[in-house]
């Protein structure tokens, strides 16, 4: 056995809701991907292909020639966003180093090294994995950051989720004309 081994750094993991230390540094950042909810989804995207197939319609009718936006697959759609995924290292007063996951990005200039913070943290789902950092708040600055990461909603865009309300409400009026 040789000397690293005998005095190897503990690292501590789920260390309560908030943790004050010095902000040692960040770790390799690897990505992580959003889960998609399916039948939402689904939802989703049978609605806006209704408001497409309308659109398409109304553009032969008014022969603009206009082919229509790209679009993107349901096979793409069901992939989620990934996000950035940085191991964040902290060490308090008494010597004792903690590590948090920070899930999306900070300000380059949010922290230094050796800088004063005080983080706060939830437990993620799965136990083996460090808490999740929510937010950091610069005790050198006094500036709050909340790292963003992208939603389900961002991932699908605008311009889908307006075509799925166009989809639905179309396909709530045949249904009402129809039952009526």
């Amino acid at each position: 056995m040789d000397d690293t081994e005998l005095y190897r750094e503990q690292i501590l993991r789920h260390a309560g809701p908030v943790v004050t230390g010095r902000f040692l540094g960040y770790r390799a950042s690897y990505t992580r991907e959003v889960k998609v909810g399916q039948p939402l989804l689904i939802a989703v995207f049978v609605t806006a292909t209704i408001a497409q197939l309308l659109g398409t319609l109304l553009v032969a009718l008014l022969r603009t020639g206009g082919t229509g936006g790209a679009r993107r697959k349901f096979k793409e759609l069901k992939k989620g966003p990934e996000y950035l995924v940085t191991p964040v290292r902290l060490r308090d007063d008494l010597g004792q180093t903690y590590e948090v996951e920070m899930h999306g990005q900070l300000p380059q200039s949010a922290l230094h090294r050796g800088d004063l913070v005080q983080v706060r943290t939830v437990l993620q789902k799965d136990p083996d994995l460090p808490a999740k950092l929510q937010q950091v708040l610069n005790l050198e600055t006094l500036q709050p950051y909340t790292p963003r990461i992208p939603t389900m909603w961002s991932h699908l865009g605008p311009g889908l989720l307006i075509q799925a309300v166009l989809g639905l409400s179309v396909a709530t009026a045949v249904a009402a004309a129809w039952i009526a």
